[in-house]
């Protein structure tokens, strides 16, 4: 088990650099964090506060510094993406109240997929505020067995969390409509079998603006993307999910962990007077070109080596 829980903290490509080595300690894991722009496994990042703020339009920031969860706002209560980990519900409740909102009137819980540093949180958030817990079809077994049923993680007891009864199965290119907001969920699957990326429109001085919030399209050290047995189409889930990726229209860049947009970098120039730092759509480009290519350089070196054997 020791030799797996390392893998997750190989390093993999990025466009600026590599990702530290780290060899983390068993529950300290976070399935996303070997890929580019994520936090470090077993980093304090993924509970460390970070200030809670406006973002634009009714998107606000309510997670911690290295695990990213967004309120969207709306007259008829409020939409929730991402529950993070079992420990992050005080936080989110107290970033949620400290923008003046209530955390009761969280009314729908969303995640970007199925692993337990964006879904842990999950039961406790129903428990408290009631919430219709909404999941992406790929993605509902994992969710209610607490993880047991993951393709990649399954086996390990050390990733498990509180199994949740999921409300509502979504599917692709449905929508979750409340109050005036309306959300799309685009599966991006590959990272899990229902990785979910999230679009909306937001109204900002008067303009509009493309709103994407990106499931993950990383791939972990230790994925199979070929003769995967326990997942055999993953290799062609993440090309798609890169074609739906491309063909989105997107003025702010978000995503499941704020470093996949630069969020501490941008956070301090959102009141410095200028233009919001979160509009960029041409850093969305970059990240998903960026991730394409790690993507299918992985993919080529496991064809190869399928080959030789």
């Amino acid at each position: 088990m020791l030799t797996r829980l390392m893998l997750f903290g190989a390093a993999l490509a990025l466009s600026g650099g590599l990702v530290a080595q780290v060899n983390p300690a068993p529950g300290n894991v976070a399935p996303d964090s070997a890929a580019a722009g994520s936090a470090a496994p077993g980093s304090t990042d993924w509970s460390e506060p970070f200030p809670p703020h406006r973002m634009i339009g009714n998107v606000y920031y309510v997670g911690s510094r290295g695990l990213a969860s967004y309120l969207i706002t709306t007259p008829a209560g409020h939409i929730l993406i991402n529950s993070n980990l079992k420990t992050s519900v005080p936080l989110i409740r107290e970033s949620i109240e400290k923008l003046g909102f209530h955390f009761k009137d969280v009314k729908i819980l969303l995640i970007s997929h199925a692993h337990f540093d964006h879904d842990a949180g999950s039961a406790e958030i129903k428990k408290l505020t009631g919430a219709k817990y909404m999941v992406m079809d790929g993605d509902v077994g994992v969710v209610e067995s607490g993880g047991q049923s993951d393709f990649q993680y399954g086996d390990d007891a050390t990733l498990r969390y509180p199994a949740t009864k999921v409300d509502q199965v979504l599917h692709d290119g449905e929508q979750v409509v409340l109050g005036g907001a309306v959300l799309t969920a685009h599966k991006t699957a590959g990272h899990t079998r229902g990785c979910t990326t999230w679009t909306l429109r937001v109204s900002e001085a008067g303009k509009s603006y493309d709103v994407v919030i990106v499931g993950s399209p990383n791939v972990n050290s230790g994925y199979k993307l070929v003769h995967n047995a326990s997942y055999p189409q993953i290799a062609d889930d993440y090309a798609r999910g890169f074609q739906v990726l491309k063909s989105l229209p997107c003025d702010v860049f978000l995503g499941a962990h704020g470093s996949y947009y630069g969020m501490e970098t941008k956070y301090p120039r959102l009141n410095a007077g200028g233009a919001n730092p979160y509009i960029d759509p041409a850093g969305y480009k970059n990240y998903v070109a960026d991730r394409e290519q790690a993507f299918l350089s992985e993919l080529q070196k496991q064809t190869a080596a399928a080959k030789k054997q």
